[in-house]
């Protein structure tokens, strides 16, 4: 039995490769070894059997994810297996429109109407603070993006050439694999379904029709936002593609936000909790202190005998909500804080309180638990 060969390593992507990736080396590979430009070619027809099949597996995430974890063994025991020869006429069919821009086939989320297909939408990333969680910001985002190319104009074609009928469909656009019961009437991956090929490449774009450009923008990114949301920027994705080397509508761009951690403040939807350090003193007999917000300090009030982990809430001193922009709360939690090292007058001072806390060894006030814990500790110290 032959042994398969790793579906990454059969279409060259890694194995961390984004879904626009896989399609578009897929694509490549396809038209290098398709039979129509491999005739009576063998092993030509073989390796593109193998890239339709790793294809087949890597564009449908749950086949990826069952792939990814067990391998080929993984795949077997469907209703079709994992074989390409699995899979009938119609999936076929769908899976070279998906590629090479058949009727119903998607691009970037978008359709195909009339020979008219939607480019390719695409990701970015940017980070923001807290701070600017609260206020809202303007960020200029910078990101590269297969654009037109300026000398061809998308045509891929040398500038001053005319588009002849292409060779591989005879001009018809779409080519006929197969024979009898079992045919494939798919685009033809030569001209992408136009019927139109340049005799002679654009030398800018080898072709291709696009070029990677890098392009900045500014978004707006609302007060509120949550970490990872998504901002779309509609018609900021790649172009499409259109009959006669025309440009079709562009894709769309998703801005994924980031919020940054803050040193002081944890987020929790709408509201912030603040962890603050207080004194014994303060904890004990009551204090007023200033903690830190987003826009300045405020005051809170302790009340006398807090104990570490009480919590302290200032409303409306929150983020605000993405929809309704009414703010949150920011919640103070009391965490006691003692003293690692006394001057000989604190030393003093304490160890007078301690005299008057203490009767026969233990605390006056004591509670029966709190008695029981302290027998406890006089028994051990023995």
């Amino acid at each position: 039995m032959a042994t398969q060969r790793d579906y990454y390593e059969v279409l060259s992507v890694e194995r961390t490769a984004d879904g626009d990736t896989i399609k578009r080396q897929y694509r490549k590979m396809a038209m290098k070894y398709h039979p129509d430009r491999n005739p009576g070619d063998a092993a030509a027809e073989a390796s593109f059997k193998e890239c339709a099949e790793a294809y087949e597996v890597l564009s449908d995430a749950e086949k990826r994810q069952r792939y990814d974890r067990h391998g080929h063994a993984g795949l077997r025991g469907g209703p079709a297996g994992h074989d390409f020869s699995g899979m009938n006429a119609h999936d076929i069919s769908d899976l070279f429109a998906d590629i090479f821009g058949g009727g119903g086939g998607r691009r970037g989320g978008g359709g195909r109407a009339g020979g008219v297909q939607r480019g390719y939408d695409l990701e970015t990333q940017t980070s923001i603070t807290l701070a600017e969680v609260l206020e809202g910001v303007e960020q200029e985002i910078e990101f590269t993006r297969q654009d037109v190319c300026e000398t061809c104009k998308g045509s891929g074609g040398k500038p001053g050439t005319q588009p002849l009928d292409c060779t591989m469909c005879g001009g018809a656009g779409k080519v006929r694999r197969g024979g009898g019961f079992f045919q494939m009437i798919t685009p033809c991956p030569n001209c992408n379904g136009t019927g139109k090929a340049y005799p002679s490449p654009c030398t800018a774009c080898s072709g291709e029709g696009r070029v990677p450009l890098k392009r900045q923008l500014s978004v707006k990114i609302p007060p509120g936002i949550q970490d990872t949301q998504v901002i779309r920027v509609s018609g900021e994705g790649e172009p499409g593609v259109a009959p006669g080397g025309a440009v079709g509508p562009r894709g769309d761009l998703h801005v994924v936000v980031r919020v940054e951690e803050h040193e002081l403040f944890e987020r929790h939807d709408d509201h912030l909790l603040l962890k603050m350090p207080v004194g014994f003193t303060q904890a004990a007999l009551g204090a007023t202190v200033a903690v830190p917000t987003l826009t300045g300090d405020a005051s809170v009030d302790i009340g006398a005998g807090s104990q570490d982990g009480d919590l302290v809430r200032l409303r409306g001193e929150g983020l605000p909500n993405l929809r309704t922009n009414r703010r949150g709360d920011l919640v103070v939690e009391l965490h006691l804080e003692v003293p690692k090292k006394l001057t000989p007058r604190q030393r003093e001072l304490l160890e007078l309180y301690a005299q008057t806390e203490e009767t026969d060894g233990r605390p006056a006030d004591s509670t029966p638990r709190q008695q029981g814990f302290w027998d406890k500790i006089k028994t051990y110290l023995q």
